[in-house]
């Protein structure tokens, strides 16, 4: 294993509260030979019916490393919340939210041959949320808070950015997903004003480039002039940037054998947000975050992250 990583770990323990909020969902996986196409019908082999969603996959992957996080997941109540809800018992996981009335959403995964995921997906109670649900949350001062794009892009991400913007000396991430071109410019302008640690993929930051009418290539530059605050760029197998202020750098990827992709963005989140949770430096976080991500790309579904001792004898060698 990558010798910092493994020093690291030892070190891994909470310093600072966690929130995680957004979706449990849901993830129906099919393998598809190709997409479909307008008015084809074509022939999918089911791999199976997970628990998913951005912010369960965070917390799944902070839990396994041994960091406590405040889950705040609104459960519902229909066929999907029920499925959500028993596999969050058995792993010992709670959430501080449970919806009155209404289903959770799902989403139908497609995997192509080279582990490529396609995503549609259905609303729920995720994308629901009420004043009442975020009053009943306690965020101490120096928390972490963890968001989802899939939340702000949605009707409620008025409601959620009123709240963040009320939190007193808390570091919020967010990953905005493919949604980040959803977000209006005015309400954009709102979030990046919390200074959040923002995490894209390569094709989220050329979306983000596009923004803010620069080249990807000097993205992180422009980023740091335009919003002041840390950006995270992943590459998948050619590793992550990162750039905070005049600090930027590239942190190595780990190897992996890609089943599916599924998860992976959520899961280096996870992993990220442990370390930065337990003190580290942001490029040592974004080093964790490369292996838990490695890690369940190399295993199907997107609830799969590992445990610790998972994480050093995968890369004992490495």
């Amino acid at each position: 294993m990558r010798t910092e990583l493994s020093h690291q770990l030892e070190t891994l323990t909470a310093q600072r509260p966690v929130t995680v909020l957004g979706a449990a969902v849901i993830d129906v996986i099919a393998d598809a030979y190709a997409l479909p196409w307008r008015g084809c019908d074509i022939e999918l082999k089911q791999q199976g019916v997970n628990i998913g969603g951005c912010a369960l996959n965070i917390a799944i992957a902070l839990k396994r490393l041994g960091i406590t996080a405040q889950n705040a997941l609104p459960v519902g109540h229909g066929v999907w919340a029920d499925i959500i809800r028993n596999a969050m018992t058995k792993q010992d996981l709670h959430s501080a939210v449970e919806a009155e009335s209404g289903d959770n959403g799902w989403c139908l995964a497609l995997v192509e041959p080279d582990g490529e995921r396609t995503f549609m997906s259905f609303s729920g109670v995720e994308n629901q949320w009420q004043q009442s649900w975020l009053d009943a949350l306690v965020v101490p001062p120096h928390s972490l808070v963890s968001l989802s794009g899939y939340q702000l892009a949605s009707p409620c991400g008025d409601l959620l950015t009123h709240w963040l913007e009320g939190l007193k000396d808390v570091t919020a991430f967010i990953d905005f997903g493919p949604r980040i071109a959803d977000i209006p410019d005015a309400l954009m302008a709102r979030i990046m004003a919390c200074k959040p640690i923002v995490s894209l993929n390569r094709q989220e930051a050329v979306i983000a480039a596009e923004r803010l009418g620069v080249s990807v290539e000097t993205l992180g530059k422009a980023w740091q002039a335009h919003y002041s605050c840390p950006l995270i760029v992943r590459h998948d197998k050619d590793g992550a940037e990162y750039y905070d202020g005049e600090n930027a750098g590239h942190v190595p990827a780990f190897p992996a054998t890609v089943v599916d992709t599924i998860g992976a963005g959520d899961s280096h989140a996870g992993g990220t947000l442990a370390g930065l949770a337990a003190g580290w430096a942001l490029p040592d976080a974004v080093l964790l975050g490369n292996a838990v991500a490695a890690w369940v790309v190399s295993h199907r579904g997107g609830d799969c992250a590992p445990t610790r001792e998972e994480l050093l004898l995968a890369h004992k060698d490495v």
